[in-house]
């Protein structure tokens, strides 16, 4: 079939089901390595193809994309929800499609929900304890960490992501939702969430939960002076993206009791290099940016990436494209 559409799916280990749907309507290439595939290798590659398929991992430069139009590439498909891997400024001025998954969110608030309570409750540093031979006796202190119960929760930023956080925080008994934002929104006043500005909800909250996107106002938004902001009693929590944050800041602040813990899936960069500093800090749990990894969200995602290639290939209204 001569007509039909061509597909370079950028790797070899996503979820077959959406791999299957693209067989089905599409001519499919798939790169056959577990790295991402090289820009000089993706240049060649894309000549003679429709779409890309790509993971939220591959950066997809001005010069791929530039390339892209020229090659006649009429959409690009990335498996994840945010979009600052690709440069968005450059695709505006092209005519190629982009789509991505934004319809999955839950995966990842249940992990935000995993980590504070991993890290509030020092489950980790618990059970590290008594993998060496410490736990030796009860006292009236004994690992003390600290409850939701009654606590006051700020988000930064309150998308779908902080919006579903909420909703599973609230049924622990928690006092009060803060968030901070470029404006107010109707779902916060349904949850009853006060709208605030960023500093007062540092000073504010007994959790800070960052859940904003990475764009060019939020990168390296969190610096020493906004840790000093809030409690020593405060846990930051971040699974968004690790570029938010000032790290060398975040460590610090750890070190020196500015604030009393951090919860993070995500880092700058990644993967975290062994001696970074962040690593070995009791106070700071870390994991390795697994925010959407179940089985099943990872399944839907690629069944999405896979229609919003099919639906722009076949003149179909795509599921989940992002209007530039």
């Amino acid at each position: 079939m001569a007509n039909r559409p061509k597909v370079l799916v950028c790797r070899p280990d996503f979820p077959e089901g959406g791999i299957k749907l693209l067989r089905d309507r599409c001519d499919v290439e798939i790169y056959n390595s577990e790295n991402e595939i090289p820009d000089e290798v993706l240049l060649k590659k894309m000549v003679g193809k429709d779409a890309l398929f790509v993971s939220g991992r591959k950066r997809i430069t001005k010069e791929v994309i530039e390339s892209a139009a020229k090659n006649g590439v009429k959409v690009i498909c990335s498996m994840s929800i945010g979009l600052d891997h690709i440069d968005l400024e450059a695709l505006k001025r092209t005519s190629i499609k982009l789509g991505h998954t934004p319809q999955v969110f839950e995966s990842t608030a249940e992990h935000t929900v995993a980590l504070l309570l991993a890290t509030s409750r020092r489950v980790v540093e618990g059970h590290q304890l008594i993998l060496r031979g410490e736990w030796k006796m009860w006292t009236p202190t004994f690992m003390c960490g600290r409850g939701l119960y009654k606590s006051i929760v700020g988000f930064v930023g309150f998308g779908r992501i902080g919006q579903s956080v909420a909703k599973k925080l609230i049924t622990f008994g928690i006092s009060k939702i803060l968030y901070s934002g470029p404006r107010r929104k109707l779902e916060g006043d349904q949850l009853g969430a006060e709208y605030i500005d960023l500093d007062n909800l540092l000073r504010q909250s007994d959790f800070v939960i960052v859940a904003c996107p990475l764009t060019p106002e939020t990168e390296g938004m969190f610096t020493a002076e906004k840790f000093s902001l809030m409690k020593r009693s405060a846990i930051f929590i971040n699974t968004t993206r690790g570029a938010i944050v000032d790290h060398e800041a975040l460590v610090h602040a750890l070190k020196n009791k500015i604030i009393a813990a951090a919860g993070l899936d995500v880092m700058d960069p990644e993967p975290l290099p062994i001696d970074h500093p962040l690593i070995g800090l009791d106070n700071c749990v870390l994991t390795p940016h697994i925010g959407s990894a179940t089985y099943g969200t990872r399944d839907v995602m690629c069944i999405i990436t896979a229609k919003n290639i099919i639906a722009a290939l076949h003149g179909e209204k795509m599921p989940a494209e992002y209007i530039l």
